[in-house]
């Protein structure tokens, strides 16, 4: 069934009861809940309107590299704007809604903003089917909004080119989906772990194991995991992504969870791995925090001028961190006007001091906050 003589999690014959050495992560884990309590502490000294900017922040970039992990690349202004639309939150000028990106965004606020209601397959199939609003991955039709059927063989997780792919992983047979995700259901709603962070790591792993879906099932194992821990910490304020440092060791991420679906249920490497990347996430969040008072000051002063759209667009891209340089080119292109319109605009900012000018000159000019 699957490649070499490993055995898969679910094969083994006392699966899924999970077992990890307690005392192992015992100091881990006090870091990490450690950690959790200052980030929030430091979040409330902000008051509600910087939390709710830090919070959009959070989330944004949530969204954006939980598709990233995927290999899909979303446009951040679209996914500010629509987390903005349903958090109330100010964002300045909005971009149009694209119900793709609505889809992803409406799956990781119900499970962040909701973690006190029971998750159910029928919460699952709503997650599935608003990811998938065409019923289309790509251009393969999938079964959207509910559990696949395996019509077109065994569900596998694999690599390389057709007729040299390497299969990583695979996944329980479809007739035994429905009774799996009852026992990953009934143990997530009864919340037995003493811990939610191990919760929140054992829920991510299992779910992915299973793999109930066509597609989608990095995504909404990750959905499951924020709300596990939304759930520990009783907020639905999002603080730190763990989507996005997941990204950022996006390889030793499915090295890890490839040789974890293939060893014992003893997961506490596992659980190891997941903590430490949980912890550098939590400690990365100090980031956030400075640059959601670096830009509410910036604001702050600059209160009584005036600003067009365009400028306020481009001034909370420099402000979120812009990647690159800041051209006028790039500045016609990102607020869709003529480049005399964009050099207009650049000239009014710096004759005003809010810009300044690069050494580099023709070509090579760009702008920075003064």
């Amino acid at each position: 069934m699957n490649s070499g003589n490993n055995i898969y999690l679910w094969q083994q014959p006392d699966w899924p009861h999970w077992r990890y050495d307690t005392l192992r992560l015992a100091g881990l884990l006090g870091r990490v809940h450690h950690a959790q309590g200052h980030l929030l502490g430091r979040m409330r000294d902000l008051g509600l309107g910087l939390r709710d900017q830090a919070t959009l922040q959070v989330l944004s970039e949530d969204v954006l590299k939980t598709s990233e992990i995927e290999g899909e690349r979303l446009n951040p202004d679209t996914v500010r704007s629509s987390i903005a639309r349903r958090l109330g939150v100010d964002a300045g000028a909005l971009a149009p809604a694209d119900r793709h990106v609505d889809g992803v965004v409406d799956m990781v606020l119900d499970a962040t903003g909701r973690f006190d209601q029971p998750l159910t397959a029928e919460r699952l199939f709503g997650w599935h089917a608003a990811l998938f609003p065409t019923g289309y991955s790509g251009l393969a039709r999938i079964r959207a909004g509910g559990w696949r059927d395996d019509a077109s063989g065994p569900m596998q997780v694999v690599s390389g080119p057709i007729g040299r792919q390497r299969v990583h992983f695979e996944a329980p047979p479809a007739h035994r989906l429905e009774a799996e995700m009852a026992d990953l259901l009934d143990w997530f709603n009864g919340r037995q772990e003493a811990d939610p962070v191990l919760e929140a790591s054992l829920a991510h792993l299992w779910f992915v194991t299973i793999h109930p879906f066509d597609d989608g099932n990095g995504r909404m194992a990750r959905a499951v995991g924020d709300m596990a821990l939304a759930r520990g910490e009783q907020s639905t304020h999002r603080f730190y992504s763990l989507s996005a440092q997941i990204q950022s060791e996006r390889k030793d991420y499915y090295d890890r969870l490839e040789r974890t679906q293939k060893g014992s249920l003893d997961v506490t490497g596992w659980l190891e791995w997941f903590l430490g990347c949980l912890l550098r996430a939590i400690e990365g969040a100090e980031v956030t925090r400075c640059a959601v008072l670096i830009k509410a000051r910036f604001w702050q002063r600059w209160a009584g001028m005036p600003f067009n759209d365009r400028q306020i667009k481009l001034l909370n891209r420099l402000l979120d961190g812009f990647e690159g340089k800041l051209t006028s080119s790039k500045w016609a292109a990102i607020a869709k006007c003529s480049p005399d319109t964009a050099l207009r605009d650049i000239t009014d900012l710096l004759d005003r001091g809010v810009l300044s000018k690069s050494a580099a000159g023709g070509r090579s000019t760009s702008y920075q906050l003064s």
